[in-house]
């Protein structure tokens, strides 16, 4: 396996594409430690990884405190005895016009999406860079290459993870370490869910309706499925993409042609 003996630590691990992204991860060889606020969710990945033949552990974190972070870093090195791979899934989104963005929910957008992966990767990038070998993954978002109405602080910590990405990959490219973004479209996960009932409860639509609204804004044939995004982020992490780095790479059925 391609993966075999290989430690990673997924954020926000406990559904959709971090779930995915965990199991294809430990598909592969890895080992897997998952983390997010949710206990319930990540010991049941957990589970699932264990059930896979790997080792794994579930840790609660809130990847926008720095003690929290190490923390995480602490038991995943102690459980796993390294950190080879760092994704960096865990992320929040909301929607409203600009005149009326709070700066406490600006804030929190920010600290999550764009906080969180800084301090997660300096966690793990040093130890990584010692070794000589690491893979970061940024889950961003095709608004990190674009702009759209009403999520004026979701797009900001998005572009934010990007440029933060450049230049980790930037500082670290001579050191066998990759930092790479991807970025979904629209993915059949409760984000998205979230994003329907938003515009049925404002517009009255179907939810069908409400969908197919949603995915013409990203000229969209059709959700991606966490599966997808997993199996991406999954090849950026081998031994073979080291030629790959610094790059946003764009997963949304080609909607967006960049």
């Amino acid at each position: 396996m391609e993966l075999d003996g290989i430690a990673a630590v997924v954020t926000g691990g406990g559904r959709g594409i971090g779930r995915a992204t965990a199991l294809e991860l430990a598909k592969r060889g890895a080992n897997v430690a998952v983390a997010a606020r949710s206990t319930d969710e990540i010991e049941r990945v957990a589970g699932e990884v264990r059930a896979l033949g790997r080792r794994s552990l579930a840790v609660a974190c809130d990847v926008t405190d720095p003690k929290s972070v190490t923390d995480l870093a602490q038991a995943a090195i102690a459980t796993l005895g390294k950190v080879d791979i760092l994704v960096n899934n865990a992320g929040i989104a909301t929607s409203v016009p600009i005149k009326h963005q709070t700066l406490e929910e600006w804030n929190k957008v920010l600290a999550v999406n764009a906080t969180g992966p800084f301090l997660c990767a300096q966690a793990f990038l040093g130890p990584m860079a010692e070794r000589g070998f690491g893979r970061i993954v940024n889950v961003a978002s095709i608004t990190a290459r674009m702009g759209a109405p009403y999520i004026a602080a979701y797009t900001a910590s998005k572009h934010a993870l990007l440029g933060f990405t450049r230049v980790a990959a930037a500082e670290y490219a001579k050191k066998g370490v990759t930092v790479n973004a991807v970025c979904p479209g629209y993915v059949d996960t409760e984000m998205t869910t979230n994003s329907v009932q938003r515009v049925v409860d404002k517009t009255g639509l179907a939810d069908e309706k409400a969908l197919l609204a949603i995915l013409k804004t990203a000229n969209q044939a059709r959700l991606i499925t966490p599966e997808e995004v997993a199996y991406l982020i999954a090849t950026l992490c081998s031994s073979h993409a080291g030629g790959i780095n610094g790059q946003a790479i764009v997963i949304d059925g080609g909607g967006l042609l960049a």
